[in-house]
């Protein structure tokens, strides 16, 4: 068990809750060079400590040897591409991943959330724009995982053969556990936990992602069709409907065609 001591949690300038936050490894995945460079020098100045790889072959094997808490990781590579490198991390890990995608490019954002990844941030990008985001994803990620308390529940949640363990964060069907990434995870809790009520799609973005990310509805939309395949593998049509139930409630019934 690590020794390492829980951050205590605290509120920044524009209110949101946060920790602070230790030199967290980002693993940087660009074949051009020169961006690389650029973005190791942008998260090297915000205190990370930064991986490189430039290709997809070398991003597995760096992330197998060296564990990130984050991944940077472009879409277009020669090779192995950004989403076959989603694919695979995914299959054995839940560690957020930031897509970089072509300015207006919808279908590469769309498909890049299909992947499995939490976010995506589109060239060109500033410094300050890059640091944000990143701060945003390790943020959401750190504060679920070290203090399950500001988000706990006096009772698991259970319906039909969906149970949510909300001291453990752990989601399972008919006695199969479901993986989820965070960002899921997150998702479906406050999907349960405001089951009933009319809740917008700007509400949940605000809650789940934060408030920079209010108005992006299609981020929204692929994280709740992902968590409904998942459940869907496991728990069947009766698990799927039951999750769509939660979401259509208000304005939601309208986006997700309830």
């Amino acid at each position: 068990m690590s020794s390492r001591k829980a951050s205590v949690p605290v509120v920044d300038d524009e209110g949101v809750i946060g920790v602070p936050s230790r030199k967290a490894s980002v693993l940087v995945i660009d074949d051009d060079v020169h961006i690389l460079r650029m973005i190791q020098r942008i998260l090297e100045l915000e205190g990370y400590r930064v991986l490189k790889a430039s290709n997809g072959e070398t991003a597995l094997q760096v992330f197998d040897e060296e564990t990130p808490e984050l991944v940077l990781l472009d879409i277009m590579m020669p090779g192995m591409d950004g989403y076959t490198v989603c694919q695979n991390i995914r299959e054995f890990s839940p560690v957020p991943i930031i897509m970089v995608t072509a300015k207006g490019n919808d279908e590469e954002k769309v498909k890049g959330l299909d992947a499995g990844a939490d976010d995506y941030i589109t060239k060109p990008f500033s410094s300050k724009e890059l640091a944000a985001r990143v701060r945003a994803v390790l943020r959401r990620t750190t504060l679920w995982d070290e203090h399950p308390e500001l988000t706990a529940h006096p009772n698991d949640f259970i319906i039909d053969d969906l149970i949510i363990d909300f001291a453990r964060h752990r989601v399972t069907v008919r006695d199969r556990e479901v993986k989820l990434t965070a960002t899921e995870y997150r998702l479906l809790s406050y999907l349960v936990r405001n089951a009933g009520r009319v809740v917008t799609l700007d509400q949940i973005l605000q809650a789940v992602w934060g408030k920079e990310y209010v108005g992006e509805h299609h981020l929204l939309r692929v994280n709740v069709t992902r968590l409904q395949q998942k459940l869907l593998i496991i728990g069947g049509a009766q698990i799927g409907a039951t999750l769509l139930g939660l979401a259509a409630r208000g304005a939601l019934r309208n986006f997700f065609g309830s």
